[in-house]
């Protein structure tokens, strides 16, 4: 089998597809759209978010240690587009994304109420990394919309029905009877 030998390239996918949230020292609400993060300890919960030093959301993440992230629904593509192109310097994202805020409970950072799940989390540790710093986040508190808990107060994963990044495309995955799919968009 043939194969061509290509630069080193962050090429693992496909990826999910979040929303985070923050909110600045002055009050002010942001989201940007992160496709590179994953889990990264049970006990206690936690996961990682890479972001760029670049990016608004770094800054505000650095400074108040803390943020939410939603994991939005197939059907808000439209609105992780927004989000993930547009800069929150001079845009109010839930205004442009057409999306609704919610109260935490544990961070000062806003839910993105249209996402079945959020996941308030609190800055544990940071690594710099080159271009992106990685935020190691503690889930502190968990919000699951009922229509995706099983009777036991599992996940069903029948439920879901979220976004993915392939390699250079959204991806649609839905869960059903355990078998996974990504279909393209049409």
């Amino acid at each position: 089998m043939l194969k061509k030998t290509l630069p080193p390239r962050p090429w693992l996918f496909p990826r999910p597809v979040l929303l985070l949230s923050s909110r600045d020292a002055a009050g002010r609400d942001n989201i940007i759209t992160v496709s590179w993060a994953g889990v990264a300890c049970t006990t206690p919960p936690m996961l990682t978010v890479a972001l760029r030093k670049t990016r608004h959301s770094h800054g505000i993440v650095s400074a108040s240690r803390e943020f939410v992230v939603n994991l939005p629904t197939a059907k808000q593509r439209e609105a992780a587009e927004t989000c993930g192109t547009a800069s929150g310097r001079d845009t109010d994202k839930f205004v442009a994304a057409g999306l609704r805020k919610a109260p935490a409970a544990v961070v000062a950072a806003p839910l993105i109420a249209d996402c079945p799940i959020n996941l308030e989390c609190k800055v544990r540790h940071v690594l710099p990394l080159g271009s992106h710093d990685l935020f190691v986040g503690e889930i502190v508190k968990m919000h699951v919309r009922h229509a995706m808990l099983r009777e036991d107060g599992g996940l069903d994963d029948g439920a879901l029905d979220c976004l993915a990044w392939g390699a250079e495309e959204f991806l649609r995955v839905l869960a059903r009877r355990n078998h996974l799919r990504a279909p393209r968009f049409q």
